[in-house]
């Protein structure tokens, strides 16, 4: 049997190529696959983040209507991430998803979100603490699609009960909050205290988290419950230059860092996951094997794939 490859849960484009392009085609996530195959990537989840909703189920009927035209993007393209636009709207919290777009959580929008998907919706990234009486949060589990926290700042109160409604993951934990927090009571400690109750992802570039950080967050984990993800753009693979991801003009440098076109803040990864599993292995010094669990088989086991 063929060595399973890794499972990318959040991937908002490829090598040129922006999963929000409003005519994007079945030719370029074609191209998109392939790359990834290449890459040691055997599946991913298309990840459309925050937009308008209409903007957003445009987006996400695109990649339905071209992933039906083809069956090797079927395979490796099962679903989809929705990041937004139900987040935490403040200055830090909301990171790079547009503010005018940004609002509480509403369950008829998200049918139209998951409508526009096709049924193909895997994974849902809100702010728990921005859905009433966690009702979304609910409505999702009941279909059976994971929820994630994320650019979001509950009490651990409200995480806790967030969990009880269904919440199973955390979004790029590290990220999606101000650089400047209290010291010791902020949503990082709060979502680290529930590892033996969360999926934790975080994002091993180098630049989300620094690796040293990094390596202190696993080692206060349960390694059986962290996942790791690009969530790369379509700067991924293509080194130095200037992309999109939606209404963003990213800048990527000599250091394969994406960022916004000041240099302000980070605009999603331009990291591939090998390059991830070698800071794993090289800079925060997990085995081998402990790398591939993160990489490989978590994801499949997080989204029961």
């Amino acid at each position: 049997m063929a060595k399973q490859g890794f499972f990318d849960i959040q991937l908002n484009g490829y090598m040129g190529v922006d999963f929000h392009k409003d005519d994007l085609t079945t030719a370029e996530l074609r191209t998109v696959c392939e790359h990834l195959k290449s890459h040691g990537v055997d599946m991913i989840l298309a990840t459309i983040t925050t937009e308008h909703i209409a903007k957003m189920a445009v987006r996400l009927a695109n990649i339905v209507k071209a992933r039906e035209q083809d069956a090797f993007v079927r395979k490796m393209i099962p679903g989809f991430h929705i990041e937004g636009p139900f987040l935490n709207e403040q200055a830090g919290y909301r990171g790079a998803h547009p503010a005018d777009a940004i609002h509480p959580a509403n369950a008829d929008e998200m049918k139209r979100l998951l409508d526009a998907a096709g049924g193909l919706t895997k994974l849902v990234t809100l702010a728990p603490e921005r859905d009433a009486g966690f009702a979304v949060t609910k409505m999702l589990a009941a279909q059976g699609i994971k929820v994630a926290a994320g650019h979001c700042d509950p009490s651990l109160d409200q995480l806790n009960a967030a969990i009880d409604a269904g919440l199973t993951h955390f979004t790029h934990l590290g990220n999606g909050c101000p650089m400047q927090m209290h010291r010791s009571d902020n949503i990082i400690q709060r979502a680290l205290s529930l590892h033996e109750k969360l999926w934790l992802c975080f994002i091993a570039d180098g630049a989300h988290v620094y690796l040293p950080a990094l390596g202190n967050f696993l080692r206060s984990c349960d390694l059986n419950h962290v996942v790791v993800v690009t969530d790369a753009i379509s700067a991924a693979g293509m080194g130095p230059g200037r992309f999109q991801l939606g209404r963003w003009d990213v800048q990527v440098g000599k250091d394969l860092v994406a960022r916004a076109p000041d240099g302000s803040h980070l605009v999603g990864s331009a990291c591939i996951m090998p390059v991830a599993v070698k800071n794993l292995i090289e800079k925060v010094g997990l085995t081998e094997a402990q790398a591939r669990k993160l990489t490989v088989t978590n994801p499949r086991k997080s989204m029961g794939m």
